[in-house]
């Protein structure tokens, strides 16, 4: 019982993860927000790439 209780207690951490993943990677790119972008810092990101000059 307790071996069953750890395999699903690390699958959960597993998808929590990926799911943060998935998150983090949608705000930046603007397909999602949260309405809290300022403590992300995931705006200010997303602007400091559009004002960057590659050439």
């Amino acid at each position: 019982m307790s071996f069953l209780k750890t395999v699903f207690g690390s699958i959960r951490i597993i998808f929590a993860g990926m799911w943060l993943v998935v998150r983090i990677v949608f705000e930046y790119f603007g397909i999602i927000s949260d309405g809290n972008d300022r403590t992300t810092g995931i705006k200010d990101l997303r602007e400091e790439y559009k004002k960057t000059d590659y050439r």
